[in-house]
């Protein structure tokens, strides 16, 4: 037994110096991911954060619970946080999807519908699994489905524009420009988050999960990619395939 253990450690310990520290750090993203959102979890259905949800979600709203701010703010906040929406979310999927089958990138094409369609099936399992329903202290600014805990707008937003921000940012060589891809990628997620509160359709709680699920989402489609891409399985950014 104990040489079974000596040999497993000196596997892992081998496993951890054949990988760059990039991809290190992804384990331990996803890890830490995992943690958060579980912990979460555990505080929500104990109510430990219902001061919180409700402080902040008050906090957007005037004394007679109207959304705070002129009709353009709202109406901007309905804007932005249809950029959330399943609509939105699959018709740019299916852009991308199509420039890299034109680009000679046919599996990654695949790979990127299917990264978003699995954060899709997580977030709609997720949903059934806790069934939180949604805040009732606010009146809501737009239409909804389903339960509300994860918030189903911020998880897919964190998946699709952390995983096309990723894409397009590997596909670059000055770090200016890789910084700005993932940089506008996090600003829309959170702006989508944000939005579902500003619209009392969320607890804030809510939100951050949906957040860490999706990061955890997209950092391990990433880190199956470089996975198939170390196989010659799957085309890298940078590579492009004849017309």
């Amino acid at each position: 037994m104990t040489e079974s253990r000596r040999s497993g450690f000196v596997r892992l310990l081998s496993w951890l110096g054949g990988h760059e520290r990039g991809t290190l750090l992804t384990v331990a993203g996803i890890m830490a991911g995992v943690w958060m959102f579980g912990w979460l979890a555990d505080e929500v259905f104990e109510g430990s954060t219902r001061n919180f949800d409700r402080t902040l979600l008050l906090a957007m709203r005037s004394p007679g619970l109207a959304l705070l701010g002129p009709p353009w703010v709202q109406q901007g906040a309905r804007d932005i946080t249809a950029l959330g929406s399943a609509a939105i979310l699959g018709l740019l999927t299916a852009i991308t999807a199509v420039y890299l089958a034109l680009d000679g990138k046919r599996h990654m094409a695949l790979f990127t519908c299917g990264s978003v369609a699995g954060g899709w099936v997580v977030s709609a399992l997720l949903k059934d699994l806790f069934q939180r329903p949604r805040p009732d202290i606010v009146p809501y600014g737009v239409d909804f489905s389903s339960s509300s805990f994860p918030s189903g707008h911020s998880m897919m937003s964190a998946v699709t524009y952390l995983v096309l921000g990723a894409l397009l940012a590997r596909s670059q060589v000055r770090r200016s420009l890789k910084a700005y891809f993932l940089l506008v990628a996090v600003i829309l997620t959170l702006m989508v988050g944000i939005s579902r509160v500003y619209l009392g359709v969320h607890w804030p709680s809510d939100v951050v999960a949906g957040w860490t699920a999706g990061a955890v989402w997209a950092l391990l489609c990433w880190l199956v990619a470089q996975r198939l891409q170390a196989r010659h399985a799957l085309e890298r950014e940078t590579e492009h395939g004849s017309s």
